[in-house]
């Protein structure tokens, strides 16, 4: 038996994939989370094999909550399944540890394989997005952190925590991924705030949006 969990914030949505996932008896939906948050908390009760993740949800979005899952439960495979054909999204679901990528106009019995392939351990990626990750990739990722680099006079530990804020990690979070004291981490942050002269965390998301788009 897989057991699945559902992360989505639109319960119509996670009630429907739960109950196209139902009619295949290899498959057990063990829980449905509202965000990244409750995710950690109910994979804290019972721990699933795949989650099946949104990825703009609030109070932490699935980018941050596929990194969490997988430090703690690293043989879960977490698949995103959302309706934005982002490349931005894609890119940042596959380097925090997900097992693939799914758009949410999957039919059902793709979406039963697709569970089932991710449980065997495969790398689950629509054909029209896999050539993407496949030729950009590395690229982007690469050239994110140059252009910050170029832009803000970044040291290493620098863009590395720029492009953690861009991709909605707390503070707390920052601190724990890279095993640093919180008040180490904020200082970094705050060194970060003054290069770009900014004063908080939306105006350097906003700045970094400029120089990355």
């Amino acid at each position: 038996m897989i057991n699945v969990m559902l992360v989505d914030d639109q319960s119509i949505l996670a009630e429907g994939l739960k109950s196209v996932l139902g009619t295949c008896p290899e498959i057990s939906v063990i829980a449905v989370a509202c965000d990244g948050e409750d995710a950690l908390k109910k994979m804290a009760e019972k721990t699933a094999d795949v989650v099946l993740m949104d990825v703009r949800m609030p109070n932490m979005n699935g980018v941050v909550a596929t990194r969490e899952i997988k430090n703690r439960y690293p043989d879960t495979k977490v698949v995103i399944l959302t309706t934005f054909d982002d490349s931005d999204y894609i890119l940042s679901a596959i380097n925090n540890g997900a097992s693939g990528y799914l758009l949410k106009d999957i039919d059902g019995e793709a979406l039963i394989e697709a569970v089932k392939n991710a449980y065997a351990g495969d790398t689950i990626l629509p054909a029209k997005i896999a050539r993407r990750i496949t030729d950009a990739a590395k690229l982007v990722s690469d050239n994110r952190e140059i252009l910050l680099r170029r832009a803000f006079s970044f040291s290493d530990r620098e863009v590395e925590i720029a492009l953690m804020l861009y991709d909605g990690f707390t503070n707390r979070q920052i601190a724990s991924a890279l095993k640093l004291t919180e008040g180490t981490a904020r200082n970094y942050i705050s060194g970060i705030y003054e290069k770009m002269d900014c004063d908080n965390r939306a105006g350097a998301v906003m700045a970094m949006k400029k120089v990355l788009s």
